[in-house]
């Protein structure tokens, strides 16, 4: 309960309410910091990135990123960063009826299954207990929650980060 002095007992209800609004604490949600992939990589990987030849594809294989951007670096900072990013899903662990409980998020469609994967340090290893359903795997989602710094390896691909989800919704601009 608010205990307001004598003198403002009295006073008309909206300028009680402006008072109320500019005291209390916000009790309102704040704007969710939105995490862009380039924050992720360090920036000697980004020069790497930037710098690097045109890939070219031989054999049967798909082409791959030259191992000294694969190392996974990380940018301490963004670790513990409260937000939301976009991308695409690479499921990794599925209820029977299709809710995806466990995935790779990825900053473009395609990655880790028909193109090689991003470095780690651009894949997010994401798990999101309620889990959640997508009518096609390339279209691309907002994934929000805490960022942590934790290398996730499998057969797929292998992350420098990792989220645990309290929220995916579709992705809008």
């Amino acid at each position: 309960m608010i205990f307001a002095p004598a003198r403002w007992r009295s006073a008309p209800p909206l300028f009680m309410a402006l008072v109320l609004v500019l005291l209390l604490p916000a009790t309102g949600r704040a704007e969710t910091r939105e995490i862009d992939w380039l924050e992720l990589m360090p920036a000697e990987d980004l020069a790497l990135l930037e710098n690097m030849p045109e890939i070219e594809h031989e054999g049967d294989g798909p082409p791959l990123l030259p191992d000294e951007i694969m190392t996974g670096r990380v940018v301490p900072e963004m670790g513990d960063v409260e937000g939301r990013i976009p991308g695409f899903v690479v499921p990794l662990k599925t209820t029977q009826d299709m809710r995806i409980l466990e995935f790779f998020l990825v900053p473009y469609y395609g990655a880790c299954i028909h193109v090689p994967p991003p470095p780690p340090n651009q894949i997010i290893h994401v798990k999101y207990e309620e889990g959640f359903t997508l009518e096609a795997l390339y279209d691309p989602v907002w994934i929000e929650g805490k960022l942590v710094i934790d290398r996730t390896e499998n057969d797929i691909g292998t992350s420098s980060y990792s989220m645990v989800a309290t929220g995916v919704e579709p992705y809008d601009e």
